[in-house]
């Protein structure tokens, strides 16, 4: 266990180098998140206020999603991974002693966090800066605050055991762009990251809560939102659970097939 939370560490570290780099993108999610907080607004006004949320959950759901970006883009994968699939370099992988899809989860998780540091501190304290309308709120009590920290890394488990189930599918094709291009697209959508998942219709909202997708950000957002509150925040939870597991075991099962196959230049 020791040796995965060394892959982890340096990952981390290295991922904290880039700060110049989430500036920029510090700049870009806090612009777009006004854009879409007012895009909101104007739809509630339209509406007379009958929306799937209320605004003030909506804000707060904006804000989370802008501030954690880096936890749950499932599209901004590590490129080192897929390159060392494509040109070869996976037998430098193979040769250490230790498992490669746990190496990778280790250093997937470790990349996410720490661009997730870097940006999430500043973008939420402009968020709770912002003027009333569009300023974030506190979550609603304290045990919400915990349920929302705890479905956070639950979420965050799901997303990278995902992203484990794109890299290892790579082994099978000549290009790691089809799949790439494909699923996490998909899931961009599915999952909540461009509209909250309250405002899709019933009959395919039914349909999106049997899937993985649906328990990634969109549970962890609504929790602390207030959004989804009570007795519904525990199935989801539960969901959360079987959705971790499940998609780990795919993509070890996935991997386990791969590994039968690999193919590097030369032969």
């Amino acid at each position: 266990m020791r040796k995965y939370y060394s892959f982890f560490k340096l990952r981390f570290a290295t991922g904290m180098q880039y700060r110049m780099a989430s500036v920029t993108a510090l700049t870009t999610q806090l612009v777009w998140g006004l854009m879409e907080c007012l895009a909101y607004k104007t739809i509630a006004e339209a509406s007379d206020g009958s929306l799937p949320m209320n605004y003030a959950s909506i804000v707060t759901y904006i804000w989370l999603k802008e501030a954690l970006f880096a936890l749950f883009n499932t599209w901004a994968a590590d490129n080192d991974l897929f390159a060392m699939i494509t040109n070869g370099d996976i037998a430098y992988e193979l040769c250490r002693p230790v498992s490669i899809y746990s190496m990778w989860f280790s250093r997937t998780i470790g990349a996410r966090i720490a661009e997730a540091v870097m940006r999430c501190i500043p973008v939420l304290l402009c968020a709770f800066l912002m003027p009333k309308p569009y300023r974030m709120t506190l979550p609603v009590s304290g045990m919400s605050f915990l349920l929302f920290l705890l479905t956070l890394f639950l979420a965050l488990g799901i997303t990278v055991t995902f992203c484990m189930i794109v890299y290892m599918l790579c082994f099978f094709t000549i290009s790691p762009q089809g799949w790439r291009m494909v699923l996490t697209g998909a899931v961009d959508f599915l999952s909540g990251n461009i509209i909250p998942l309250p405002f899709f219709p019933k009959k395919y909202l039914f349909l999106l809560e049997l899937s993985p997708f649906a328990y990634m950000q969109n549970v962890p957002f609504r929790i602390y939102s207030g959004d989804l509150a009570g007795a519904e925040i525990y199935p989801c939870i539960a969901k959360q659970i079987f959705w971790f597991a499940a998609l780990l075991f795919l993509g070890i099962v996935i991997w386990k097939q791969a590994e039968k196959r690999v193919v590097v230049q030369g032969g």
